[in-house]
């Protein structure tokens, strides 16, 4: 019986061992999978999951390990971190031997738990060394012949523009022994796909990404002009293993190119040139030998089936002229022609560390009606940006069918002329449309569900939040707008509106991005499009443009290049990443100084930046935007966001240890917030003015003796106006949280909970599917920036906030406000530790609130009396507990510290 008990202990030795803690999620500078990375240290990151039912777990220590390899893992040819003592598993700097180009790099960490027992290895996790000098680009810019260099011009008024199609390119070559690997290193502008022996490769579309290619000499002579003068130009480049595609003796490899925004001959963007590709592929022998192919002069070039491809006016494709085989051993291109060579833009080749668009979804129609006159009317329920996919449809030759899509505004034509053999499928490439329906004309015989897909096209960004309340309203308003941000987001930008401008708008992209974050993983996505502001950046003036990748059709103003403060500090606080903030530290400077420059002798600012003909130009000098009726003074807003920006530079300089730097800006801040009462305080009517004035001041901080008569004008006003707001983009953005925030939280709920214009509401009760550009729906139906004050939704109504004194969540305060119009909100998102949640339910007995607290984080939980009674009297269960400390009991709330963990309270 001894010995029997002796094997048993001996078996459960290694399991009583184990951490209570397992790393999972490991990505490589935000992204999993193999991600391209040019940086000489990449970040790493994981997340830990705690065993069921554990609390207060945490990591202690880590241990890393990358080698060039799976197989070598165990023994590491590049760095084993050995155990390090850190709770840290966020941004973790690789610190092994110098990384080499092209190098895949594989790696698995473990962690140790609270009682320092050591988790298993987790799973591997790669990823892909790019070309990190210049120099080892041996491939050459190539086009079409038929073309030059010169971009399309832009067409007249009512006029469209006339582009030859899309050249398809090829190049053949031999490969006579085994192959151990092959990566292409690839890009086109504007879009282009690759082909390897007859097939696609990858699933990627409309890449690459955008970003300011280089110089346009036509940026002086727009209306919205400004110097071609930006911090820095890039073309991204990605990397695709091809390894499984060879074949012995004849390979191709090829590509086709779209126009996209390097051509696109529209009024809102300037072209760069005529479309163009480069291409390094490199193959490694099982021998060890290693050869290159390059674009370059021996490609050859011919026309492809896509006669008309632009980015703002749709795709015409006509199968008859396409050549099957094209890009296959065995085809016949006698008739070719030789490419041209190309200049290179003058962006610097970078990496592709973000994500490319996919189609992310897929919809049936919802309904099919055929019309008197033939046209067959598909609807599909609700609004997307993507494409139209007919599936397997046969037709005669020469039978064209036109897609008619209805959305607010013109997205593109497209059609579609069949080969005539046998069943087709189409769906366009280098453009997206917009629409909800569809009108279809000279469709072949009966149109059946079968024969029709919508794909939403977009830069994924993962889904990490739920939300949810008693109220259905709220629900609908939640789900509109996260359409609606979706549909926006292409390249790794986030446009205004996805048909009729597509521009990376920064003041829309700084009021909606805390509602962003807190609904999706959006990480590799601020960091790309935060670069592109930042490089965007007059070096010599501080200022940063009203788009980016910036285009001369983007009308803004102080608050759109403040996006170069809010968002770093914003994803700062929602991420953890402290990089963010020292890598844009010297722009937030930058447009500081910039924004100093257009204050008077009181500290107030009002730019009046003017355009090429020396006059003050409103689309540089707006301050809010489209409010239902009036809007606030411009230099009011601008006065804000001086204040806003220099808070919050002088926050990231304290955090980045700059205490004298921290101390001057804070400053600035604190005379620009005088200066703003100052002015704008009407001491005869307590108020500093309608339409968002009063929630700016409050935001800020008003002074004391002013503060009853502030909130009282701010009720006022929401009174006059029957419970709704009066406020446009910059007012709504921080309406709802200072409501809730000052004792209104009564009124944040009213005005939110309104069915008639001006509302969310009313837009739903006309039928949107997405968010829209004026609260009377004029204009654009798809505008996601209104979105950014419904962070009142997680923040205030459910109650979950990070802290920025340990951000990403490391610390989180719960303190939900309910109303009792409400049953119950629940709300959770995935953090850089894990799912961090809270729920809350409600009745006449009993108030009940779940939280979810990540590992290795802390939580402030503010449990709210009901009845007067308080959890401290009541709960005996979590006052026992090694993990929960009763802190105090204050305003209303019962306030415990808690570690990681589930946690359930009760009040009756």
């Amino acid at each position: 019986m001894k010995n029997i008990m002796m094997v048993l202990s001996l078996l459960l030795l290694p399991v009583m061992l184990l951490a209570g803690i397992t790393p999972t999620q490991l990505t490589c500078e935000y992204l999993n999978g193999m991600p391209l990375v040019d940086i000489a240290k990449p970040r790493l990151a994981w997340v830990n999951i705690a065993d069921k039912n554990e609390r207060g777990q945490k990591q202690t220590a880590w241990q890393v390990r990358v080698a060039t390899s799976p197989d070598l893992l165990e023994s590491p040819d590049l760095w084993d971190s050995g155990k390090i003592e850190s709770p840290l598993s966020n941004r973790i700097e690789y610190d092994g031997k110098t990384l080499q180009s092209r190098q895949e790099c594989w790696w698995q960490v473990r962690v140790w738990d609270r009682n320092d027992k050591a988790s298993k290895w987790s799973k591997p996790s790669a990823w892909r060394m790019g070309l990190l000098d210049p120099s080892e680009w041996q491939a050459q810019w190539i086009g079409a012949p038929w073309q030059g260099e010169e971009a399309l011009p832009l067409p007249g008024r009512g006029e469209t523009p006339t582009p030859p199609p899309a050249p398809l390119l090829r190049k053949s070559f031999q490969v006579n022994k085994p192959i151990k690997n092959a990566v292409a290193f690839v890009t086109g502008l504007g879009y282009f796909e690759l082909y390897m022996n007859g097939e696609k490769i990858g699933n990627d579309v409309l890449v690459p990404n955008q970003t300011n290619y280089g110089k346009r000499p036509g940026l002086t002579e727009r209306s919205i002009a400004i110097q071609d003068n930006f911090r820095r130009y890039k073309v991204l480049y990605l990397a695709y293993d091809v390894s499984d595609q060879f074949k012995t003796g004849e390979n191709v490899i090829g590509g086709i190119l779209g126009n996209g925004f390097y051509n696109p001959a529209k009024g809102w963007t300037e072209a760069y040139g005529t479309p163009r590709f480069l291409c390094q592929l490199y193959i490694t022998y099982e021998d060890g030998s290693q050869e290159i192919i390059v674009s370059d002069g021996s490609w050859k070039a011919d026309k492809s089936p896509i006669l008309y491809d632009m980015v703002y006016y749709g795709e015409h494709y006509d199968a008859r002229k396409e050549q099957p085989g094209w890009c296959a051993p065995g085809f016949d291109d006698a008739k070719w022609q030789k490419v041209a060579l190309r200049n290179a833009p003058e962006g610097e080749l970078a990496a592709h560390t973000s994500r490319p668009d996919r189609i992310t979804e897929e919809l049936k129609p919802v309904s099919i009606e055929k019309r008197d006159d033939g046209t067959w009317h598909v609807d599909f329920g609700v609004e997307i940006s993507g494409w139209l996919r007919i599936n397997n449809v046969k037709a005669p030759a020469g039978h064209k069918v036109e897609f008619n899509f209805i959305s607010s505004d013109y997205s593109g034509d497209n059609s579609y002329t069949f080969r005539g053999e046998g069943a087709e499928t189409y769906h366009a490439r280098f453009n997206w449309f917009v629409f909800k329906e569809v009108d279809i004309i000279n469709w072949p015989g009966k149109l059946k569900t079968k024969h029709l897909t919508a794909l939403m096209v977009n830069t994924p960004a993962p889904v990490s939040a739920e939300f949810e309340t008693s109220n259905p309203l709220f629900n609908d308003i939640n789900r509109i707008w996260r359409r609606s941000q979706i549909d926006n987001m292409h390249g790794g930008l986030a446009s205004d509106c996805p048909h009729r401008e597509r521009s990376g708008y920064t003041g829309d992209g700084q009021v909606a991005c805390p509602m962003v974050m807190q609904n999706y993983d959006a990480r590799s996505f601020y960091y790309k499009w935060v670069q592109d502001m930042l490089e965007a950046q007059n070096p010599e003036t501080g200022h940063v443009p009203n788009g980016a990748p910036w285009q001369p059709g983007c009308g803004g103003g102080i608050a759109w290049g403040a996006a170069i403060c809010v968002i770093p500090w914003e994803f700062y606080e929602q991420y953890g990443s402290l990089d963010m903030l020292s890598d844009n530290y010297e722009g937030m400077k930058g447009y500081v100084g910039y924004m100093q420059k257009w204050t008077d002798s009181q500290g107030v600012m009002y730019s009046q930046r003017a355009g090429k003909n020396g006059i003050p130009l409103k689309w540089f000098n707006l301050g809010d935007w489209v409010p239902p009726g009036k809007m606030m003074p411009d230099e009011q807003v601008h006065t804000f966001y001086l204040w806003f920006c220099s808070n919050v530079t002088a926050k990231t300089a304290k955090e980045l240890g700059k205490t004298e730097e921290a101390e001057k800006y804070a400053q600035i801040a604190e005379n620009t917030k005088k200066a703003y009462h100052q002015r704008f305080y009407n001491a005869e009517t307590g108020s500093y003015g309608n339409y968002g004035g009063n929630v700016l001041a409050l935001y800020m901080g008003v002074p004391d003796e002013q503060y009853d008569n502030v909130t009282a004008a701010l009720k006022a006003n929401i009174a006059a106006n029957d419970n709704h707001l009066d406020t446009g983009i910059i007012g709504t953005r921080f309406l709802f949280e200072v409501l809730a925030n000052n004792g209104m939280h009564d009124l944040a709920y009213k005005v939110l909970n309104q069915r008639t214009e001006p509302s969310f509401g009313w837009w739903l009760e006309l039928g949107a599917t997405t968010t829209r550009e004026q609260w009377n729906s004029k204009n654009s139906q798809n505008h996601p920036m209104f979105g950014g004050g419904l962070v009142w939704f997680y923040r205030n109504l459910a109650g979950m906030n990070a802290d920025a004194e340990q951000p990403g969540y490391r610390h989180i305060l719960f303190k939900p406000q309910p109303l009792d119009e409400l049953d119950y909100v629940s709300y959770s998102n995935n953090t850089p530790y894990g799912k961090a949640g809270i729920s809350w339910k409600q009745s006449e007995k009993q108030f009940e609130m779940d939280v979810t607290v990540p590992v290795g984080c802390t939580a402030t939980v503010c449990v709210p009396d009901k009845n007067g009674q308080s959890l401290a009297q009541n709960d005996k269960i979590h006052q026992s507990s090694p993990f929960i400390t009763y802190v105090e009991h204050k305003d209303g709330y019962t306030v415990y510290t808690v570690e990681s963990g589930e946690y359930q309270f009760k009040v009756k």
